[in-house]
């Protein structure tokens, strides 16, 4: 039995937003399977979504919902509160591994898919990683990115 008490709570983080490490595809015409790679600080939604929403909504209008891969990120908030607002996030297995949708705006909504970089992955990898993602007409797969950067040199 699923405990709707949990399914409507709303968490908030008690810290300030961080600043993305974020790199997007400059906008245009250009086609690629990803938009961009993001590279959060730790696996943990609450306190990496916060300010990756707050750019999202700066450069692209308010973010509506953002859908994970499950098993990436713990804990697993199904409603986030961010500056006053409420950000639905959910989680499934169908979903890419090492990729994140976040759909903004209000009446014409808009799909952002950014990869993210694992936490762990030192700086050389994980910019190169978001490089590639961001690349114009770039067709590689976020694990296709993530596996083809693991092999380059420190």
């Amino acid at each position: 039995m699923i405990d709707d008490s949990d399914r409507n709570a709303i968490t908030t983080s008690l810290s300030a937003p961080s600043t993305p490490r974020l790199r997007l595809r400059r906008s245009g015409n250009a086609t690629g399977l990803l938009d961009g790679g993001w590279w959060p600080r730790s696996a943990n939604p609450v306190a990496e979504l916060p300010g990756l929403i707050l750019a999202l909504d700066h450069l692209h209008g308010p973010v509506i919902r953002i859908v994970l891969h499950r098993g990436d990120w713990a804990p697993e908030p199904r409603r986030l509160g961010v500056e006053g607002r409420v950000v639905p996030v959910t989680y499934f297995t169908s979903h890419p591994s090492g990729s994140l949708a976040a759909f903004t705006g209000a009446a014409d909504v808009h799909r952002i898919d950014l990869l993210v970089v694992p936490a762990e992955i030192m700086f050389d990898r994980a910019d190169a990683a978001m490089s590639l993602a961001a690349e114009r007409g770039n067709h590689l797969r976020a694990q296709q990115i993530l596996d083809l950067c693991a092999g380059s040199a420190d």
